[in-house]
């Protein structure tokens, strides 16, 4: 495989490579990359044929969009890479809740901030960032719908949504003949794998490519971390990140699944971040994965995942060694309970 092995995201048309750019390293001067070398990772991601660029409008302040839409500009390449973007995050002085949210209000002046950063009149795909708890999944339809229609944006989807809410968007906008949402965007790595559980059968069922954040868990399933007697972790970036997760990733249960990790990258013979991202890669509905990096060669070494065939024993221990701890109601639908239903009978779905 490689990132010209292009998808379409979702049940939609827009074409995209199993592999995106995070870019929220960009302009993040703290933990992230000098601009000089996210210019780099750019040309070297797009060079090697990748066209489907992530930012937000918070990452840095508007800064990754400002560096991204130069990128693109310089190297006039508009038509051909899909830029996606995120409105949600409050973007203004504090204590005005409308530069924030889902609204309307907040959606118009989100948009009009970056498409001026990105330096471009249309945004190929528009994210709801995340879930605000209180505006009506109608009056987002119909602000995205609006701006579909304006042509402003060519397609949207929701990340960090609960499951319900997207079915709820996607059947209100089919049966409104409005558009929908076309993907998801959620956090989905061995060691974060709740969206199997509600998000990943309803992606499926309804259509929507899903683009999973932190595939490496902040970087955890790099290798990078060790565990101390003291129950936390020592390594490279354990106090100046990149890591938003902070402690929680360093639990019991997350080491035993890096140490199966390590067993099978040894037994591959490849980095851990290469095998936990073939992983990700390898589960049902998932469509391109969003990458973050600090240099061209993390860059690198995300890319050449591509490559990687794990065998089915492989594939196996991963996913018992991280598999999600079942919840109700699922654990009652067993075969017993199926024959239970059907009079004895087993009986199968389609």
């Amino acid at each position: 495989m490689s990132l010209t092995d292009f998808r379409t995201l979702g049940r939609s048309g827009l074409v995209v490579s199993p592999l995106a750019l995070g870019t929220m390293t960009f302009g993040t001067a703290r933990w992230g990359s000098p601009d000089e070398v996210s210019e780099a990772i750019f040309n070297e991601y797009v060079d090697a044929g990748g066209n489907f660029i992530d930012t937000a409008d918070v990452y840095a302040k508007g800064r990754s969009e400002e560096l991204l839409g130069g990128y693109v500009a310089a190297r006039r390449l508009r038509d051909q890479v899909v830029l996606a973007t995120k409105f949600a995050f409050n973007a203004g002085p504090p204590g005005n809740p409308h530069a924030g949210g889902n609204g309307r209000k907040n959606i118009y002046r989100a948009l009009e901030g970056s498409l001026r950063r990105l330096r471009t009149d249309y945004v190929d795909l528009y994210w709801l960032h995340a879930w605000d708890l209180v505006t009506p999944v109608s009056e987002v339809l119909q602000t995205l719908g609006d701006l579909v229609r304006a042509g402003k944006i060519r397609y949207f989807g929701f990340s960090n949504v609960p499951a319900w809410y997207a079915a709820q968007a996607v059947t209100l906008a089919a049966a409104h003949g409005a558009p929908g949402p076309i993907a998801l965007q959620l956090d989905y790595s061995l060691v974060e794998r709740n969206i199997e559980r509600e998000h990943m059968p309803a992606a499926r069922a309804l259509g929507l490519g899903i683009a999973p954040w932190s595939p490496l868990a902040g970087g955890f399933l790099t290798g990078k971390y060790q565990p101390t007697e003291a129950g936390g972790a020592t390594g490279e970036g354990r106090l100046s990140g990149p890591n938003p997760f902070g402690d929680q990733l360093f639990i019991d249960q997350n080491w035993q699944i890096l140490a199966v990790l390590r067993q099978v990258a040894q037994e591959a013979g490849l980095p851990l971040a290469q095998v936990a991202l073939a992983w990700v890669m390898a589960q049902p509905g998932v469509t391109a994965p969003i990458l973050g990096a600090r240099t061209v060669e993390q860059l690198r070494d995300s890319l050449a995942s591509l490559h990687v065939h794990l065998t089915a024993p492989q594939l196996h221990a991963l996913d018992q060694a991280s598999a999600p701890t079942p919840a109700y109601p699922y654990p009652i639908f067993t075969p017993a309970v199926n024959q239970s239903i059907f009079g004895g009978a087993t009986v199968r779905g389609w």
